[in-house]
């Protein structure tokens, strides 16, 4: 079978600008309304966001319409360029989509807004958290932010069916060009995540201002209570006076380099293996001093903490390390259940992405209908009809018939890992893709070892 089996929630970075900035515009109505200029058209192959929130978005779109063949039509409205300037006010997105013989229809697209206590929660969630307001500032949404604000019943990001669309072209359901609409604003989101909130119901300033307020609130309170009153006032100020009353330590500078673990004096103990324990106190150091820089790193304030790795995979990862000595290697691979080949395989599907690229290797997992929709329309959008290659599908593994030695393997977190048959076996190729199209054309296993 042809496979377009496609799916635009295949995001990549989106570097491309708005060309002049937005336009402002308070209303009485409304409050707050931004009108976005048009944005240039989106690259052949290339995704429409690359943040999580941005293809929490798309997920919104792509889970809950309908009709696959309206929604890639629509793809192809946005990435020629076809929707114009974005008005977004709180409930509504609006713009002109033209079609490809250049006919114009007012598009739509709805979602519902936030009351007054559902914002009063995700705002005292937001303010709660030094680190939110640092993210929120840098225009991210915080992972922990979202998480918290649904389990107190407040979903920031849309979910199924909270995507409402309105054209005038007379469709009921989502048509080309309110989900030309949607892929758009995935652009902007990526950009701009106070977007999102402005649809929820407030925009930028208000929500700056009502988290100063409540920073401001919290700062005063303790002090209040010791005779050490602070006033109201900027953000950044109130944080200072706060840190007067309890001086935090500064940060550690990061070294140079990770510490070199002490060396064994005396006799070997028979039972101790010293090349395995110095190895282990190198690996931690190493370890150590990565987590730290990233800890240090300016933009680590809203960044998820890293997954907790299996004993399988920490194996693995081990193994990886570099100047792992070749008897420590045996043990690993031995406790790991695998031979010395097996490990070497492992080693190298991990340097090209950790924990996920090893489950890309050695999980033949199946998808269910949801998520097999999901790659499928990611397949559909990487190629253009034309050029679309006929793929075979075994679970969440897809072989171009015309290229039997190349193979896409599709993992749990939506990301598309290039292999290559090579004396019979599968190869990592090299790392991961949202699109499926740069993935396939990839490099040849030669070109990814000699580059690693």
């Amino acid at each position: 079978m042809s496979t377009h089996e496609h799916d635009e929630y295949d995001e990549h970075d989106e570097s491309a600008g708005y060309g002049e900035d937005p336009a402002y515009d308070e209303d009485s109505s409304h409050g707050y309304e931004v009108t976005f200029p048009a944005l240039p058209p989106a690259g052949t192959g290339r995704g429409f966001a690359g943040t999580w929130w941005g293809r929490a978005w798309l997920r919104a779109l792509e889970d809950s319409a309908l009709d696959g063949e309206q929604l890639r039509r629509g793809r192809r409205l946005a990435r020629s360029g076809a929707v114009g300037a974005v008005s977004v006010r709180p409930g509504r997105l609006t713009a002109v989509v033209r079609d490809r013989d250049g006919t114009a229809h007012r598009t739509d697209v709805l979602l519902q807004e936030f009351g007054e206590a559902d914002w009063g929660r995700v705002l005292d969630l937001a303010a709660a958290e030094s680190g939110h307001i640092a993210a929120l500032l840098e225009r991210e949404v915080p992972p922990e932010l979202a998480e918290d604000a649904a389990a107190a019943g407040v979903a920031l990001l849309p979910g199924i069916g909270d995507l409402d669309p309105d054209c005038d072209c007379g469709e009921w359901d989502h048509c080309p060009h309110t989900a030309a609409l949607a892929y758009q604003v995935a652009r902007l989101l990526d950009q701009d995540p106070f977007v999102l909130l402005l649809l929820r119901g407030r925009g930028e300033r208000a929500v700056l201002d009502a988290l100063e307020q409540r920073s401001a609130a919290a700062a005063a309170g303790p002090g209040a209570e010791d005779g050490c009153a602070v006033t109201g006032g900027p953000a950044a100020r109130v944080f200072a006076a706060r840190g007067a009353v309890a001086p935090l330590p500064p940060l550690p500078r990061l070294p140079a380099a990770p510490g070199q673990p002490p060396q064994s004096e005396g006799e070997e103990e028979p039972e101790l293996d010293l090349d395995a324990v110095e190895f282990l106190a190198q690996a931690t150091a190493a370890e150590a001093h990565r987590m730290l820089a990233r800890a240090l790193a300016p933009t680590a304030g809203g960044a998820p903490a890293p997954a907790t790795l299996t004993l399988d995979q920490d194996a693995v990862r081990l193994a990886a390390s570099e100047g792992a000595p070749v008897r420590v290697r045996a043990r690993l691979a031995a406790a790991s259940g695998r031979d010395r080949a097996a490990l070497d395989l492992a080693v190298r599907a991990w340097g090209f992405g950790g924990a996920p690229a090893l489950a890309a290797l050695e999980e033949d997992w199946a998808p269910d209908r949801a998520a097999l929709g999901r790659a499928r329309a990611a397949l559909a959008a990487a190629w253009p009809d034309e050029e679309a290659p006929v793929l075979r599908r075994v679970r969440a593994r897809w072989t171009p018939t015309a290229h039997p030695d190349r193979q896409l393997r599709w993992g749990r977190e939506g990301l598309w890992w290039p292999y290559r048959k090579e004396a019979g076996r599968w190869l990592p190729a090299g790392p991961p893709a949202r699109d499926p199209a740069s993935a396939l054309a990839g490099p040849d296993p030669g070109d990814a070892a000699a580059d690693s």
